[in-house]
């Protein structure tokens, strides 16, 4: 059945109608894809030197397509078995060529299509066997959903800069700083003019100032912190909340991009895109489900005045926030 507080089905949700569908269309491309790259690795050295580097093509071809390639089709043709064979070799090319273009700088182009392919087999595979993907087993434990302590205003302060501390830095600092690594080794960086870097600075300042600003609403109006395991006790519609139903997501977004900017990295800046891809789809829908479970009529009049991700033309009212 639904999921509480979704109003239609996805493929994260149990229940989705067409999931085994779905998953088939992705390994049918996906082997056309395959198929496309092996013709190109053999009529062009721009591709066989980008993907393969110095490797034997024949010698990956001859395991690769009838593993990979044909696999996929079987899958697509509705032979689910044939997923025991594809998600092993996808994961064991994947490592190899990640492993073998970090150590000779050659064919980092194979290694990041090789990972993409897992991510893809992956979760189409899900979606073959189970008819939808359960990522939210990836919001349990320490990041499930739970109230914070009841505690002072300025005790929620603290534990909400820990928090900044923490994910600030391992998502803004620690990964970006991999992945400018990976690219660079991996030879797929581009150069990034001045301007670009500058407009990194000028929209890393605005986005942070407005998690800051969020984080400090969070934490003085909702009794809790941003993290979903110390949520708000109280529903917060001040400040940025006013403009954004998630001003902090809206802000950590902004945040990923100016630091893809201010390094030159695209690489970095798709990490922080396919983060609101994620957040979205699966956090989102979850943690507004536990809104409107707890404060039920008041929460949906709150979510029907307010957007999502960009402010409306007419924001919310400060009297509203006062009022409450």
């Amino acid at each position: 059945m639904p999921a509480p507080g979704r109003s239609r089905l996805s493929p994260f949700t149990p229940g989705f109608r067409g999931g085994a569908r779905l998953g088939r269309a992705y390994f049918a491309a996906q082997a056309a894809a395959g198929a496309l790259w092996w013709i190109g690795v053999f009529s062009s050295d721009a591709v066989r030197t980008a993907t393969l580097g110095g490797l034997d093509a024949v010698a990956i071809a001859a395991l690769d397509v009838p593993l990979f390639v044909a696999a996929s089709a079987l899958v697509a043709a509705g032979i689910r078995a044939a997923l025991w064979v594809l998600v092993p070799w996808t994961a064991i090319v994947t490592a190899g060529m990640a492993l073998y273009a970090t150590v000779t700088g050659l064919a980092g182009w194979g290694g990041l299509l090789m990972l993409a392919a897992l991510l893809g087999t992956a979760a189409a595979g899900f979606l073959v066997t189970a008819g939808w993907i359960p990522a939210a087993r990836l919001v349990a434990g320490p990041l499930g959903f739970r109230l914070a302590r009841p505690a002072a205003p300025r005790v929620q302060l603290g534990r909400t800069a820990g928090q900044i501390v923490v994910f600030w830095g391992l998502f803004l600092g620690v990964i970006p700083a991999a992945i400018v690594f990976v690219e660079g080794r991996w030879q797929l960086g581009l150069d990034a003019p001045l301007m670009v870097r500058l407009a990194g600075g000028v929209l890393l300042a605005a986005a942070s100032a407005l998690g800051l600003w969020a984080a400090f609403t969070m934490s003085t109006r909702g009794e809790g912190t941003p993290l979903p395991s110390a949520m708000p006790r109280r529903l917060v519609i001040a400040g940025p909340y006013r403009l954004v139903r998630n001003p902090m997501a809206v802000a950590g977004i902004a945040q990923g991009v100016a630091v893809g900017l201010l390094a030159g990295s695209w690489l970095v800046v798709l990490y922080a895109l396919s983060g609101s891809v994620v957040w979205n789809y699966l956090v989102r829908p979850l943690e507004e489900a536990d809104l409107a479970a707890r404060f039920g009529a008041e929460f949906d009049a709150y979510r029907r005045a307010v957007a999502c991700w960009v402010p409306r033309r007419h924001p919310l009212p400060a009297s509203v926030s006062a009022s409450r």
